[in-house]
Parts: structure tokens; C-alpha cells; sequence
């Protein structure tokens, strides 16, 4: 875990061109739909970024042979035998891809798939009841257990596993994951209703099919996986990642500024692009990617998250900071998780006027409707930030702060910065080449130096 801290005075324009990473919501997955194969898996534009060290780190525990070359962005992998289906412990909670070894694992192995997870709901309890109801539909038993210091998700299929309907109550990505990964060795076919369809997903579908993996998908929502008992080597390339495309968007039109970022695809971003454009910002289309700059912002706009093709909930924290620069009222109504407005106390306190309601303020059919759980927000600006010593509590939380303090004219300091570097590749050196003042201080290097 990195201690280091990110220091940055604000007031400059981004200006410049960027490449974007490949998407780490695909490529640690793709990491994990390997093991349903003993052949080997080459996977390109992969971003060195934590949650893919963790993955492969917790892939190697059970078996997988890893080749990986940083600079060229390459990684290549085998799993020839499952050497252990027991998680360690230190790998619970680190993020959500230790749930679905169970869907990778259960066509491999005969003996229990244990998952350790502190609490036993650190995955959210919701979620984890999707994919555990749809691996029963495929024959699997799944329990929690109560242990002596941690939880455990035991799983298994003595009796090996059979297609079936899945009826998922939410097109839930986590949960559309598993049952894929389950279904591949599943005698028969099974059919996934009603399964997210993020362009990650696709993905991952995409190169599952290179595996040899019988899998088709209809227009409502539907995947389709036959049986599938030959595999074959594949060679893939990773999509870019669109909130690490739209987190730069954000931050180059807040400064008021220009960046053309290689590898954004239109068809990935046509909701955030349709909300950029309400409020003002404006972005050019070009083959190899878009570019986006400041011309003015306009505000009074009304946003609502949702599963794809909506409004991403990992996009509305950095742009609720882009809606403090509005001149107007905005609205923001979170409808795929119940708990993501913590991170406005602290924009608050850096001058935003930022107010929560536990109402829906929106149209669409949300879940947390008389839940009471604050996930309406209401922003008012232009608001001048300034700067503040900011402790980051999670990955999208993280980057808003670093709009924020891009923003503020003078130096802000942000601790837990291992949170953005598990899904931001070479963050400071990009936002460098952008024209932000920005570095990162070593505090290991700084207790080495008081030690001299």
C-alpha cells in the first residue's frame, strides 16, 4: 500500500494530448476468465495500475503462471492446473474480484472454493446475494460461514453444473460476471435475463468467445452460454477505460482548458457526452479519439445515474465538481448505489454549496426510493475552492478531490493516494504533461531522511 502523498496548487489550464489506459473494469476480470482455461491468454493494453496487481497476484495463488511486460503494456498468462481453491484472507476486501473466483473455479476444481470476506458483507450484501442466488440456479452450493476472525463464502459443485434460467432482479455487473463465468463449463445451455451490458462486459464476452466459449447476446438483455469443453489459445486487446476518459474530460473543461484524448470511443460515452453538452462543455469527435475543452458553463442541469447505457455512477463524483464551476442549480440523483454523496463534505468545506436530500429527486425507478439513505444531491454555483489537507476514502472520491484541488489557486495535499493508484495509471506524470503543478511526496523517503 503506497503512503505517499500528492501535493497540488491549482489555478492551471490542462492543456495537451493523452492516451487512455485500458479499462480496469475489464482487464482484471479478463484476468479471472482466464482460469476457466488451461490454455494461455495473451492480453494487450493493460494498465499498471493497483487492481491489476492485486488480481494477478491473487490469480497466482491459485495456480496462474504470469508473464507481464510494463513498458509494452503485455500480459500473459496460463493457469495449467488449479493449485488451490482457498483465498488467502489478505486478499478480502482489497476489491471485488475475489467473488468471482467462484463462478471461474467451479468448473475446474472438485473441492471448495473458500473465499474469505471480513464481516461477511464487505462485497455489499445486495450484490453478493445476486451472485450467489444465480451460481445456486447452475448447481452450485454457496453458504456463508461464521469463522473466528473473518467470514468465508464456501462453493462447490460435487455434483458438477447444469444449465439454467437466471433471472437477475438487477442488472447487476458483478453478478452478470459470475453467472457468465459459471455457465461455461455448465452441462447444457443456460440463459442470463435481464444482465448488465457495460461495454466491459461486451468485452469480457468478446474475449471469452476468442477462448472458445459458446456465448451469443440478444438485444434485451439476454446472454446465451452453451457447454463448452474446448478451449483454445487467445489474444486480446483490452478496451480504454471511460472513467479514466471522462475523469480527464472533467478536469481539462473545470480549468478551463483543451485535452484530446487518444482512444476515447463515442459509442462508450454518449450519455456523459449528452449530459457535458447541457452544461456546456463541449468535445470534438475525431477517429482516434475526442477532444475536449472549456468554451462556457451554463449549469441548471439534472442528472441521473443508472446501469449503461445511463449515466455511470463512477461519473457523477468528478462531475459533480465540474457542476460547483456552473453558474445555476444542478441536480444529481444516484440510483445504482445507496452511500456515494460522502465525498461532498469535503467539497463543501473546500467552498462548494453542496446540499444532500434522502428523496428522489429525479424520474427514474430507484431502488433506495424511502430507504433513507442520502442520495440526491442538489449543487449551487460558481463556487471559488480553495485548498485543504484531504484524506481520500475511495477511488472515484479520489479524483474528485484532484479536480478539486487542480481547481483551488493554492496547495492542497492529499493522503491515501493507493486508492487512485489502483485504477489511475501514471497519474501525476499525465496530469504533469497536461500543465497541473503536481507531485508526489515519499513518506517513506522522508522517514529515511529524518533517520539519517
Amino acid at each position: 500500500m503506497s503512503l505517499d502523498l500528492l501535493k497540488i496548487k491549482g489555478g492551471n489550464p490542462l492543456k495537451g494530448n493523452l492516451k487512455a489506459s485500458g479499462a480496469k473494469n475489464a482487464i482484471t476480470k479478463m484476468l479471472v476468465a482466464s482460469l476457466i482455461s488451461d490454455k494461455k491468454s495473451t492480453l494487450r493494453n493493460v494498465p499498471n495500475i493497483g487492481d491489476v496487481e492485486i488480481t494477478v497476484n491473487l490469480c497466482k495463488e491459485i495456480g496462474m503462471e504470469v508473464k507481464w511486460d510494463k513498458e509494452e503494456k503485455v500480459i500473459e498468462v496460463i493457469t495449467p492446473e488449479i493449485k488451490s481453491s482457498y483465498i488467502p484472507q489478505r486478499f478480502s476486501g482489497a476489491n471485488r474480484i475475489p467473488i468471482l473466483l467462484i463462478g471461474a473455479l467451479l468448473g475446474r476444481t472438485t473441492h471448495d472454493i473458500i473465499v474469505p470476506t471480513v464481516g461477511g458483507d464487505m462485497l455489499g450484501k445486495r450484490p453478493v446475494d445476486f451472485h450467489v442466488n444465480a451460481l445456486k440456479l447452475l448447481g452450485a452450493n454457496v453458504e456463508y460461514r461464521e469463522m473466528k476472525r473473518e467470514g468465508a463464502y464456501f462453493a462447490s459443485a460435487h455434483h458438477g453444473l447444469h444449465g439454467s434460467v437466471i433471472n437477475l432482479p438487477y442488472p447487476s455487473v458483478g453478478a452478470t460476471e459470475n453467472a457468465m463465468l459459471g455457465a461455461v463449463r455448465a452441462k447444457g445451455t443456460t440463459v442470463i435475463r435481464n444482465a448488465a451490458m457495460e461495454p466491459e462486459i461486451i468485452d469480457i464476452i468478446l474475449f471469452m468467445q476468442k477462448m472458445g466459449v459458446h456465448i451469443t447476446i440478444d438485444s434485451d438483455r439476454t446472454i446465451r452460454i452453451e457447454e463448452t469443453t474446448e478451449f483454445f489459445e487467445a489474444d486480446h486487446t483490452v478496451i480504454s477505460d471511460r472513467n479514466e476518459i471522462a475523469s480527464y474530460a472533467l478536469a481539462a473543461i473545470s480549468t478551463k482548458g483543451d485535452v484530446f484524448i487518444e482512444g476515447a470511443r463515442h459509442d462508450h460515452m454518449i450519455s456523459f457526452l449528452n449530459q457535458l453538452q447541457g452544461i456546456g462543455g463541449r468535445f470534438e469527435v475525431k477517429d482516434n479519439g475526442i477532444r475536449f475543452f472549456y468554451e462556457k458553463l451554463i449549469g441548471n442541469l439534472h442528472i441521473e445515474t443508472n446501469v449503461h447505457p445511463g449515466f455511470m455512477t463512477d461519473w457523477q463524483q468528478p462531475f459533480c465538481v465540474l457542476l460547483t464551476q456552473a453558474k445555476g442549480t444542478s441536480v444529481i440523483h444516484e440510483t445504482v448505489y445507496e452511500n456515494r454523496f460522502g465525498y461532498t463534505q469535503i467539497l463543501n468545506e473546500m467552498g462548494a454549496d453542496i446540499e444532500l436530500f434522502k428523496h428522489c429527486l429525479g424520474n427514474k425507478e430507484c431502488r433506495f426510493e424511502l430507504m433513507n439513505h442520502h442520495h440526491s444531491a442538489i449543487v449551487k454555483g460558481p463556487t471559488p475552492l480553495h485548498a485543504k489537507n484531504i484524506s481520500i476514502p475511495d477511488l472515484r472520491a479520489g479524483f474528485a478531490y484532484v479536480m478539486a484541488a487542480l481547481l483551488a489557486p493554492d496547495t492542497s495535499t492529499i493522503s491515501n493516494v493507493h486508492y487512485l493508484d489502483r485504477g489511475y495509471d501514471s497519474l501525476e506524470s499525465k496530469l504533469t504533461s497536461l500543465g497541473a503543478d503536481i507531485s508526489r511526496v515519499s513518506l517513506k523517503s522522508k522517514k529515511a531522511a529524518l533517520a539519517k
